[in-house]
């Protein structure tokens, strides 16, 4: 049965997709992944032609979690609707990539509330993304977590044009 990792914000610019993308690429030379784009943008079933990674749409999940992948990443989209506490169950592991601005902080917050009212919460990750270099905001912004009981990973994403590069390239 495969591992399903969600990746999931409400807001948008948090870099979900690029992360989804840079997390199936890092493991598909090892194992069988794919990506399920549920985001109306369609930022990755529109590049999907980029790489040697299947993505398929919202319409195609079923079948695909059905299917004999290692892993599976699912993108959301940005904003909170109705399946996140199903999928958040669903999930084997759940990444919340935030930048470390104040409306991120904000906006986190209902994020994390149907995580953890969908039981959840052991499963989540809070990933930093798109740091810049030689702040006090992410430690700021650590500190500021904490208090939710939720994992933060060790090391942070820098804001480097490499990693949004890497999912063209």
């Amino acid at each position: 049965m495969a591992k399903i990792i969600l990746t999931t914000h409400q807001k948008g610019g948090v870099g979900k997709s690029t992360l989804t993308f840079n997390m199936a690429l890092a493991l598909n030379n090892e194992v069988k992944v794919c990506i399920i784009d549920l985001d109306l943008q369609g930022s990755l079933w529109r590049s999907r032609t980029a790489s040697d990674i299947p993505v398929f749409s919202a319409d195609e999940m079923n079948d695909v979690l059905k299917s004999d992948f290692d892993f599976i990443f699912i993108d959301t989209p940005p904003y909170l609707n109705e399946k996140l506490p199903e999928l958040s169950k669903l999930a084997n592991v759940i990444v919340i990539p935030t930048k470390t601005g104040i409306y991120d902080l904000l906006a986190i917050e209902d994020t994390i509330s149907i995580i953890k009212d969908s039981k959840s919460e052991k499963k989540a990750l809070i990933v930093f993304n798109m740091v810049k270099p030689n702040t006090t905001l992410t430690s700021e912004m650590h500190e500021a977590m904490e208090k939710h009981k939720i994992p933060i990973a060790k090391n942070y994403i820098s804001d480097l044009v490499a990693f949004t590069r890497s999912a063209i390239s």
